[in-house]
C-alpha cells in the first residue's frame, strides 16, 4: 500500500500541480444544455442502431483501422493537416498550454454529462455489434468525449486562425464521425458532443484567464505564420 501511494505521489510530482478549472459546473450544466438521448426503442434509437450495423457491414478494414487510430489522438495535433506544415506543438508552447487547458475543461464537463445521462455504449446495448478498438471497462457514451474534445478545440482554433476555420471545422466533423464509423458511439452521442464542445469553447472565451492564454497563443501562431 505504501509503495502504491509513493508511486502515485511520484507520478503527480512529475506531472506538476493541476491548474484549477476555469469553468464551474454551473457554467456548463449538461442537464440544461443537452437533451436526453433517444430511448433505444424509439424510432430514432432504432434508426441509430441500424446505422451502426450498416457501418459494420460496409466499412473496410482500412476505414476501421483509421478510425481506431484517430481515436487515440487526444490533443490539438489532430488538426495538424488542417493547419498546414509546421503546426507542431513542440514548437508552439503557448498554443500547447492553451489547448491543455481546453482538454482539462472539456474532460471535466464530459464526465458530468456521462454521469448525468448514463447512456450505455452501443455494444453494451446490443452485443451483436463489433466496434473497433479495446472494449474493456467502457464508460457511458453520451455525450461523446471525443466529439466534445474535437469541437471544443475546433471552436478555439478557428478563432485563432479564421482563414483556416472551414478546414478546421471539417476536420472536427470527420474525426467525430469516425466514432460512429468505428461503432464506438451512436450518432446522437456525437451530435451532443458537437453541441457541448462548441458551448464549452464559447464559455471558455468568456473567462479573462483563458482570454489571456488565448492572446498569448494568438501571438505565437501569428509569429509562426499561422
Amino acid at each position: 500500500m505504501l509503495l502504491t501511494l509513493a508511486a502515485i505521489a511520484l507520478v503527480a510530482a512529475k506531472e506538476g500541480p493541476q491548474q484549477p478549472l476555469l469553468l464551474t459546473p454551473g457554467d456548463v450544466d449538461p442537464s440544461l444544455l443537452l437533451p436526453p438521448p433517444p430511448a433505444m426503442d424509439s424510432t430514432q434509437g432504432r434508426s441509430e442502431l441500424e446505422q451502426l450495423h450498416r457501418f459494420e457491414r460496409t466499412r473496410s478494414t482500412a476505414e476501421a483501422e483509421n478510425a481506431a487510430a484517430e481515436g487515440k489522438i487526444k490533443d490539438v495535433s489532430v488538426f495538424a493537416a488542417a493547419m498546414g506544415p509546421g503546426f507542431s506543438l513542440d514548437r508552439l508552447p503557448a498554443t500547447r498550454a492553451l489547448f491543455a487547458t481546453v482538454r482539462a475543461e472539456e474532460q471535466a464537463a464530459v464526465e458530468r454529462g456521462k454521469a448525468h445521462f448514463h447512456r450505455d455504449r452501443p455494444w453494451v446495448s446490443d452485443a451483436t455489434l463489433h466496434p473497433c478498438g479495446n472494449l474493456e471497462n467502457p464508460d457511458f457514451g453520451y455525450p461523446s468525449g471525443h466529439a466534445t474534445m474535437v469541437f471544443s478545440m475546433a471552436s478555439i482554433l478557428a478563432r485563432l486562425s479564421p482563414a483556416k476555420a472551414p478546414a478546421i471545422m471539417a476536420r472536427a466533423a470527420g474525426y467525430a464521425n469516425g466514432r460512429v464509423v468505428c461503432g464506438r458511439h451512436f450518432r446522437s452521442d456525437v451530435v451532443a458532443g458537437q453541441t457541448y464542445g462548441m458551448i464549452i469553447g464559447e464559455r471558455l472565451m468568456e473567462k479573462p484567464t483563458f482570454q489571456a492564454r488565448f492572446y498569448e497563443a494568438a501571438k505565437e501562431l501569428k509569429a509562426a505564420g499561422f
